[in-house]
């Protein structure tokens, strides 16, 4: 228990020393990833477990998944961009996928955030009411 609370605490240290002007440098996380795997000192593998997990959850945080029924515009790509933009910062990555299973409407994920305007997902608030 102590060594797992430790690889925390070590995982957390390593992850801020990542961090430049508030977001992650690409270069130093392969570093510290690159010399924690090569350690052979023990729990080495717990700690870039920790650390890695640290990662992907800024890593989804700083990610925007936008998902439509049918492929949107230029213009409205560029509006919905910009408004992420003004509620997550300027650093945040934007991807747009096509779902055809949400019938209509628009759904966002950022981390842990969920925008969902689809028809799916108010058909199946319908059904839950019946």
């Amino acid at each position: 228990m102590a060594t797992t609370q430790k690889n925390k605490r070590l995982a957390r240290q390593l992850f801020r020393l990542c961090t430049v002007n508030g977001s992650l440098d690409d270069r130093r996380v392969r570093l510290v990833a690159e010399r924690a795997s090569s350690s052979k000192r023990r729990g080495a593998l717990a700690l870039l477990t920790e650390f890695a997990h640290l990662v992907r959850l800024d890593q989804s945080e700083h990610t925007a998944e936008v998902e439509t029924a049918v492929p949107l515009p230029s213009d409205l790509q560029a509006i919905v961009q910009g408004q992420l933009k003004d509620a997550y910062g300027p650093g945040i990555e934007i991807r747009f996928a096509q779902k055809q299973e949400l019938i209509g409407g628009m759904r966002i994920k950022v981390g842990s955030d969920v925008y969902d305007g689809s028809v799916q997902s108010q058909l199946a608030e319908l059904e839950k009411r019946f």
